[in-house]
């Protein structure tokens, strides 16, 4: 009787080890399943109307549930024709939601590094064309400006502060 006892312990011992063992990996998936949902959730709340809804990548642990372990929001990268500030706000709006997680992943810091490069370009665009609108008068006021602006200089250095008077 000994024997078989001992084979029973053994069976219980090792279904306990097998059940703590289901238990920690459970309990791993659940951590994971919370990480990637918060940190998807960061991209679309941030991104607003350029964020598509989160997707989910789901494995299925040891108690038959499915816990998502892996996600991505779709963010429309692409710039608005014809309208280079706007643009520039859509890309920092973007960039925003890339670095929206705690923890951004190399694809977020990714796709920051993208809504940078058009952000600059767009403020680029967006130099040339308001040259390109002010035209002749627009010069004359920039030259104009910046003639004041010296005579304005010249006239605060020049004064000397001992210059001044005052009797009380």
């Amino acid at each position: 009787a000994t024997g078989e006892e001992g084979e029973r312990r053994q069976r219980q011992e090792g279904e306990q080890q097998e059940q703590q063992k289901q238990q920690r990996q459970v309990a791993a998936l659940v951590e994971r399943d919370l990480e990637v949902r918060k940190h998807e959730q960061a991209h679309q709340a941030a991104g607003g109307e350029h964020a598509g809804s989160p997707t989910y990548q789901f494995s299925r642990g040891p108690d038959g549930k499915r816990y998502a372990t892996g996600g991505e929001v779709v963010i429309d990268m692409g710039t608005i024709p014809g309208d280079p500030a706007a643009t520039i706000a859509k890309m920092q709006q973007v960039r925003a939601a890339a670095l929206a997680p705690d923890e951004p992943s190399s694809q977020d810091m990714s796709v920051a590094r993208a809504a940078s490069g058009k952000e600059a370009q767009a403020r680029k665009d967006l130099m040339t064309l308001r040259q390109e609108t002010t035209g002749p008068l627009g010069a004359y006021m920039d030259n104009r400006n910046q003639v004041i602006a010296r005579h304005y200089q010249q006239a605060v250095r020049s004064a000397s502060p001992h210059s001044l008077s005052q009797d009380v």
